[in-house]
């Protein structure tokens, strides 16, 4: 299991780290949407290192993958909602919504704002690989990783 758990961990992290690499060499700027899914992955990792730190028996590897998953659908749902926004931008007015002003006035915001402060537009597609967005492989990335850890809380 530790291995396990050290893979979502370096997956969170590295996730992490692309997305200050997009945000602070590709300039694109994150939006309330986006610092969400980075808290998610964030939590999942932090959930991920205290599961190796702790290193758990049975009902304990079982608590900490329900809690994966836990974080992995939460991350899933604004990565989708994310996603649907970006294909229906009329739907929704991204502006300075109160989600963006929530989010900005958070500790963590103003702790380390290079990482989750919500600047820009939810409904900008200013990156693509293979073309899907940013908000496509982040919920490829949830299903991924909310999978192993599901899988993880019902093997035996």
């Amino acid at each position: 299991m530790k291995l396990f758990f050290l893979f979502i961990l370096f997956s969170c992290l590295g996730l992490l780290i692309y997305a200050l690499y997009l945000q602070h060499v590709k300039g694109l700027l994150p939006c309330p949407l986006c610092v969400a899914q980075r808290v998610v992955y964030g939590l999942m990792g932090l959930t991920a290192l205290l599961a190796l730190i702790h290193n758990p028996g049975i009902f304990g590897n079982r608590l900490y993958c329900a809690l994966m998953s836990a974080w992995a659908l939460l991350g899933g749902i604004v990565a989708a909602r994310h996603t649907w926004l970006i294909r229906y931008p009329e739907a929704f007015e991204c502006g300075i919504s109160p989600e963006e002003a929530f989010l900005n006035a958070l500790p963590i915001a103003q702790w380390w704002p290079e990482m989750f402060e919500a600047n820009g537009d939810c409904a900008s597609i200013d990156w693509k690989f293979l073309s899907l967005t940013i908000p496509d492989w982040s919920l490829i990335a949830f299903i991924g990783l909310g999978g192993l850890a599901f899988y993880s809380l019902l093997k035996k």
